[in-house]
């Protein structure tokens, strides 16, 4: 009987589907109505509806008196800091749509060495006997004693860092022999590399993820936890022309549909582009996306695919990855074998997914 490889991973979330930060700071110039005449550094929150509070360094808050007088005299620097936490926010709605703009180019398989990024501790300065210790011999000692315990624990710290040191220098050893020659013919190198990779994609939420090599190194099947409808953001935010706040404006029902529409196909565009960049012996791979819904009938949480997407290495190449924000997710996938029930205002209907026989 052939052995089939198979594997389940979690992958950690990364960016949140709703990307905000709630406040930003900003360094207001002096007051003339503020007593000390001096520059403040104040802290703006911005709520769920946007309307901003004003908080001191110390956290305190800002009275409405002060409030009016900062809004008065520094208008100009606020408004430039809440423009840029309204394009953050906004940014992050975008970006859920682009998500296949990273994937890397097939060509770029193989080891890429990661440089240890912990620096060595500093060298103490060792401070010597002054003049009058010569004298005092209980004053040299204590000073030397000093300069000892420093170099002790200088030397302590170097011990722990060099351990830290090999530990990775090891570790990055097997994964350069794991993505250079165990990535062509062995299952666990394969899974590992490609759970390291996979992990450095930002994904919305804590996604489960399954794949089978079948019985060879040169198949492969995905398959995806896709996030739901609903956890697409629901609004995008705007500044009045006139006042300080920003703006919640609910986004329309199809514009959500066409987001969450081009965020799934792009996860599967980046998952594509992960399995042929760095495992070059696969020559097919087989994706399928599914969502956790209730069963009407029974009750019972079961997996709708939405789409499976079959591809070779071959038809992947064809893909300019120069100019991948010419691309269109959602299209791409029509020039491979796929199998997807979707309207044109992003309705999906079951389906179901290939397999590795």
């Amino acid at each position: 009987m052939a052995f089939r490889f198979q594997r389940c991973i979690t992958l950690a979330p990364g960016a949140r589907l709703s990307l905000s930060r709630p406040g930003v700071s900003v360094t207001i110039p002096a007051l003339e109505a503020h007593a000390c005449q001096e520059a403040l550094t104040l802290e703006l929150l911005v709520d769920e509806q946007g309307y901003v509070s004003y908080f001191y360094a110390d956290g305190s808050p800002v009275d409405e008196a002060d409030a009016r007088a900062v809004r008065r005299h520094a208008e100009d620097a606020i408004r430039q800091q809440l423009q840029e936490l309204c394009e953050q926010r906004n940014a992050g709605l975008t970006c859920l749509g682009e998500l296949h703009h990273d994937t890397p180019v097939p060509a770029l398989t193989g080891y890429v060495p990661q440089p240890f990024v912990d620096p060595p501790p500093g060298v103490p300065a060792l401070r010597s006997p002054a003049l009058w210790h010569w004298l005092w011999p209980p004053a040299k000692r204590r000073r030397e004693k000093e300069n000892a315990r420093c170099q002790a624990a200088f030397e302590e710290a170097y011990r722990q860092w060099e351990w830290r040191k090999a530990e990775f220098d090891a570790a990055e050893f097997a994964r350069e022999q794991r993505e250079s020659q165990g990535v062509w013919d062995d299952f666990d190198a394969m899974a590992q590399t490609l759970h390291e990779r996979l992990n450095e994609i930002a994904w919305p939420r804590e996604t489960a993820m399954d794949f089978d090599l079948g019985t060879d190194e040169r198949t492969i099947a995905v398959d995806i936890d896709l996030p739901g409808e609903d956890e697409m953001p629901a609004r995008e935010w705007t500044m009045p022309a006139k006042r300080l706040k920003l703006t919640p404006k609910k986004i329309s029902v199809t514009r959500q549909r066409k987001l969450y529409r081009d965020h799934i196909h792009g996860l599967a565009f980046r998952v594509l582009g992960a399995v042929f960049a760095r495992l070059p012996a696969v020559q097919e791979v087989r994706v399928s996306g599914y969502r956790q819904v209730t069963d009407a009938v029974t009750g019972t949480v079961r997996k709708q695919y939405l789409y499976s997407i079959k591809v070779s290495r071959k038809h992947w190449e064809r893909i300019h990855f120069d100019a991948l924000e010419q691309v269109d997710p959602v299209a791409a996938p029509e020039a491979f074998t796929l199998r997807r029930d979707m309207t044109k205002t992003g309705i999906f209907r079951d389906i179901e997914p290939f397999k590795l026989v």
